[in-house]
């Protein structure tokens, strides 16, 4: 006795490609095709299309956002054409537009790029020994001064 029929059909890889690319997740999907999550997710084991179709629909579009996210973070600049009516006529002016860095998306890039020295969490010693090898040459003047002074008092 074979089981039920399947509902999947041979052009659902490019339409999942094609909504994977807008975002959708893989509940999202089964909703599209009318099916349980676990049907759809069935598909995806066994049809190597379907995961083909949403690793490549995620990858371009992380890559895409992420390629959004630094030229936001970056600065970047844009041919742009301004369109007014001037004295009755329409005036038509190529120009270059210009963004310049947004500081939220530096952070947001950095502490996710660079989560040892971007993080907000920090890690303090409360051993009270001090690496005094991290210290620029202005810090260490002062704890040696700050020292020196804690020896004379007591």
């Amino acid at each position: 006795m074979a089981g039920a029929p399947t509902l999947y059909k041979p052009e659902y890889p490019e339409q999942i490609r094609k909504l994977c690319l807008l975002g959708a997740t893989n509940v999202e999907l089964a909703d599209f095709f009318g099916v349980a999550n676990s049907t759809y997710e069935k598909w995806v084991r066994r049809y190597p299309e379907v995961r083909e179709a949403m690793r490549l629909g995620k990858m371009l579009a992380n890559a895409t956002v992420a390629e959004s996210l630094y030229k936001r973070a970056t600065g970047y600049s844009h041919p742009e054409v301004d369109i007014r009516v001037v004295k009755g006529e329409i005036v038509k002016t190529e120009i270059v537009k210009h963004y310049a860095p947004d500081t939220t998306a530096c952070i947001f890039f950095l502490k996710n790029r660079d989560k040892a020295n971007w993080r907000d969490r920090q890690e303090i010693d409360h051993s009270g020994h001090m690496n005094y090898t991290q210290l620029t040459p202005e810090e260490l003047d002062r704890e040696i001064a700050r020292l020196a002074e804690r020896t004379k008092g007591g």
